[in-house]
């Protein structure tokens, strides 16, 4: 046979004449995306991905359907030839409806694939579900307990009803695994030698020493407290998180090799730059735990306690002594927990004082929910201007009414005080929880911000100094356990980088693509899904319950977690890990809002047993099109309407049952993206 000689990214190579650009590049090892070519079909260039720039001609040719010649000088990585494909990537997205992750997996701050353990619950696969969760968050019993669900939030089972429980799930799926006496250990890398010192054994601490260690890193971790958990266990009380659990969970760390430290001040016991001295690399995760004051006459008073301090306190001894009357100022978790523990300790009347409405609080507002049925008053709209001693040891409190105004930087309306409203309140303790804020003075040199927090790259974790990386509340502030545990995991993937010798850039990026925000979502989602309602957490009944610090909430039992599990929609794509579209996405950088316009309708086909179509996210690449007349010779799909509104349909329009389904299975694999699936088991 003829050859042909010809040059492709400056490689010279010889082949068959009549061979493409395309076969000839592959050849030599080089990539070149394509959607629309198959092997088995003849050339089509409906995608033009594949463009390639050819010396000496004007315009970009498809490498798919472009015989080489002699002499040919073909350019495959073209700046011409990026843009032309980030374009083409781009148009394809301005008319792809559809998700590549969950939009609970997305409102995770985590990351964790949430469809796919909710998936292995509802098969009864618990230890499954387990080690999925922990590819993402290593404390699934305990954030299955105190997580806010920000990913219920996203959930598009609320469109029909109510979310699904993913947390209570979450939580079952630890514990469950952990009661069946076979707690999962997950296997370590080979030891590097390195090791890493980590300040800190919250949850931030935590993640990154889970994470280095299964890198086969060597994690020490100090903290200044006598155990581990940090604002876990000295900030949320018992009757959340049983102590119990947070030990569970902390010690599979150290069965992966993690050494904790206690009782170790930074800056007192051991330097910061004694810890650069004595390790390859450092991180800081040491929280938020510094209260603020009230900035009220009398605040140093005996009976005026620190929130912060008084559920530390509580938790070390659950016999703690307070007064009868307890007055609590602040509207977040922790002015919740601090009344909650003590009806709980004995006091008989406790009131929170809050300076908004209770709209406005920042806290949970199940928690308040249960303060409320736990006797708790709630007085809002009201604030603190002076506490003073009485002779009885009581603490007179003078308060102001307040009204709101205009919004502040937080974006809650302001509170005004409302002059001539001061009204005084006699209680024998007053427990400041208005906030916290970050210890940092034993930070030398490192970069902080006008805050107090420690200035560290949101991607890396990076601080300004060599070898020290920093996350989790001393970062950003006070915030929620998950999003420190998230803080963790993507430092030890940059201080992996960093300590192999690699470029610092963190977790890769990945491309997400959305149907949108909860009320943006086509009402077809949810059309013919019949309403169940959610499983309700058993609970310990408010009368019982104040008088321990027994765990409230039971947890769930295996039948209601079964059909919770069954509730989920399954919104995650099917195709998300072999996505072409996703892929070229994610290479190309593509900005999906580039071309704004109409795009196609939700319209999902689950007429065949096996095969979901969901036509929503074609993207008329033809290649199921042809493969069905070329290879199988049957009619069962096709091209209807012309330009923008051609879509790829079934034969005559019918269910795609109703269609010649020869070679079907083969069909759905050649699909490059998931709009021809298998349906799952």
């Amino acid at each position: 046979m003829e050859k042909v000689n010809l040059t492709i990214d400056g490689q010279a190579v010889e082949v068959d004449a009549g061979t493409t650009i395309l076969d000839a590049a592959q050849g030599l090892g080089i990539f070149i995306p394509t959607f629309c070519h198959n092997q088995e079909l003849k050339p089509f260039a409906s995608c033009f991905v594949c463009a390639v720039e050819i010396e000496g001609r004007p315009n970009l040719v498809p490498s798919c359907s472009t015989a080489v010649a002699p002499g040919m000088v073909v350019k495959t990585q073209s700046e011409r030839s990026k843009m032309a494909r980030r374009t083409c990537v781009e148009l394809l997205l301005s008319d792809h409806l559809g998700d590549c992750l969950g939009p609970c997996t997305v409102e995770c701050p985590a990351g964790i694939d949430i469809p796919g353990y909710i998936r292995y619950l509802a098969q009864g696969n618990d230890r499954a579900a387990l080690e999925l969760i922990k590819q993402n968050m290593p404390l699934p019993g305990v954030l299955g307990r105190v997580c806010p669900r920000p990913c219920e939030d996203g959930c598009r089972r609320q469109l029909v009803e109510e979310p699904i429980a993913i947390c209570h799930l979450k939580r079952y799926a630890a514990d469950a695994v952990s009661d069946g006496g076979n707690e999962y250990i997950p296997e370590s890398m080979k030891p590097t030698g390195k090791k890493v010192a980590i300040v800190g054994a919250g949850p931030a601490g935590l993640s990154a020493a889970y994470y280095l260690q299964l890198k086969g890193h060597k994690t020490v971790i100090y903290d200044s407290h006598e155990a581990p958990g940090g604002m876990l266990r000295f900030g949320i009380p018992a009757y959340r998180l049983p102590r119990n659990v947070i030990d569970r969970e902390y010690e599979i760390a150290g069965k992966l090799g993690a050494e904790f430290r206690f009782n170790v001040t930074i800056g007192k016991d051991v330097t910061l730059d004694k810890l650069k001295q004595d390790y390859d690399a450092v991180f800081l995760a040491i929280g938020a735990q510094k209260a603020q004051g009230t900035r009220v006459e009398g605040e140093n008073l005996p009976g005026v306690l620190s929130g912060i301090a008084f559920l530390a306190e509580a938790s070390r001894n659950e016999k703690t002594p307070i007064g009868n009357r307890v007055m609590v100022v602040g509207g977040g978790n922790t002015a919740v927990d601090a009344a909650r523990t003590s009806i709980r300790l004995g006091a008989r009347e406790v009131i929170i004082l809050y300076r908004r409405t209770r709209k406005e609080m920042p806290a949970w507002e199940v928690e308040v929910d249960e303060a409320e049925k736990e006797s708790v008053k709630l007085e809002i709209l009201a604030a603190p201007t002076k506490i003073e001693k009485l002779s009885d040891g009581s603490l007179s409190v003078t308060c102001i009414r307040m009204k709101l105004g205009d919004p502040d930087a937080s974006g809650r309306r302001s509170p005004v005080p409302q002059p001539g409203s001061e009204h005084v309140r006699v209680v024998d303790n007053v427990i400041a929880a208005i906030g916290q804020s970050v210890d940092s003075k034993m930070m030398t040199n490192v970069e902080l911000a006008k805050w107090g927090g420690i200035i560290a790259d949101e991607r890396t974790m990076r601080t300004n100094q060599e070898k020290i990386f920093a996350g989790g509340d001393c970062v950003t502030g006070a915030d929620i356990a998950v999003r420190a545990v998230a803080s963790g995991k993507r430092a030890a993937i940059a201080i992996d980088q960093y300590l192999m010798g690699q470029e610092v850039i963190g977790e890769p990026f990945t491309y997400n693509h959305s149907m949108g925000k909860i009320e943006e979502i086509s009402k077809k989602v949810i059309e013919g899904r019949e309403k169940q309602k959610r499983v309700k957490m058993p609970e310990l009944a408010a009368e019982t319950r104040i008088t321990n610090f027994q765990e409230v909430e039971t947890g769930f039992t295996a039948d209601p977690v079964r059909y919770e599990a069954k509730r989920c929609l399954e919104c995650d794509c099917g195709d998300v890990k072999d996505c072409k579209l996703r892929s070229y996405a994610t290479l190309f950088e593509a900005d999906p809002a580039r071309f704004a316009g109409s795009c196609r309708d939700y319209e999902r086909d689950d007429s065949h047993a096996s095969v979901l179509y969901d036509s929503h996210k074609c993207i008329q690449c033809g290649t199921c099109v042809r493969m069905t007349e070329e290879v199988f010779g049957t009619s069962a799909l096709g091209f209807v309407n012309r330009g923008f509104a051609s879509r790829v349909k079934p034969a005559l329009g019918r269910p795609l049952v109703k269609v010649n389904d020869k070679g079907i299975e083969h069909i759905v694999e050649v699909c490059p993206v998931g709009a021809l699936i298998l349906k799952r088991s």
